[in-house]
């Protein structure tokens, strides 16, 4: 008698679960977010390569409300989206710099569901052809900068001796000259002092601080309930 009864309870449970599980499925409806989509995520925790490991957890939260062409608040502004580092590839010497590797994994929708995401950085100061963030390659690129800094110490040398004879017509002509080969020998000092430096120098780090935004972009499209 006692596990007749038992089985009826569970008969009964197994019941009222069945209808609960079809009135929340015929109720819900979805809202499509499509590939493409690019919004901004405001960081809620510094994210570096100095200072994080692969796997270490992130959270960031969306700086703007997504739409439907109608109106219809899909994912309203403040939602979290959380995600892990995939990969930090650290400095080295000849300033090749570090290269940061995001895996976001999921956004929070109003009632709580985590719907699985799939996003790519659009905006950074340099994104290498692989999504890694980095600021600097390597020795090459170091090379070329210092020879662009060597060229403009050389240009502003010679537009001020231009300039001194500004108050004296004709001085202009025998200060251009001296500030030309000045500017020139200086410029050369800098480019090849420098990179030598840039030998033994690490490359730059990648950082995330607290409360920047980045601009990033939906690869596969998103169901997200709205009831």
């Amino acid at each position: 008698m006692k596990k007749l009864f038992i089985m009826i309870l569970i008969i009964c449970f197994a019941s009222i679960n069945a209808s609960i599980a079809g009135t929340f499925k015929a109720d819900a409806k979805t809202k499509r977010i499509a590939a493409g989509t690019q919004f901004q995520l405001v960081f809620l925790q510094p994210v570096s390569t100095s200072a994080s490991s692969d796997g270490d957890s992130f959270s960031a939260y969306l700086k703007n409300e997504l739409k439907t062409e109608n109106n219809t608040v899909i994912l309203p502004q403040g939602s979290v989206v959380r995600g892990s580092i995939q990969q930090v590839k650290t400095s080295k010497r000849f300033s090749r710099g570090a290269k940061l590797y995001l895996d976001f994994d999921h956004v929070v929708t109003p009632n709580g569901r985590q719907i699985p995401l799939d996003l790519s950085v659009r905006s950074y100061d340099k994104i290498y052809y692989d999504g890694g963030l980095y600021k600097n390659l390597g020795y090459g690129e170091a090379i070329k900068e210092n020879f662009e800094k060597g060229v403009n110490i050389t240009k502003k040398t010679t537009e001020y001796g231009w300039t001194v004879g500004d108050d004296h017509p004709g001085l202009q002509y025998i200060t251009t000259p001296f500030c030309a080969v000045g500017g020139f020998i200086g410029g050369i000092g800098y480019w090849f002092g420098d990179s030598v430096a840039d030998m033994f120098r690490k490359g730059q780090e990648v950082y995330i601080l607290k409360g920047d935004v980045l601009n990033v972009q939906l690869i596969n499209p998103i169901d997200v309930p709205v009831y």
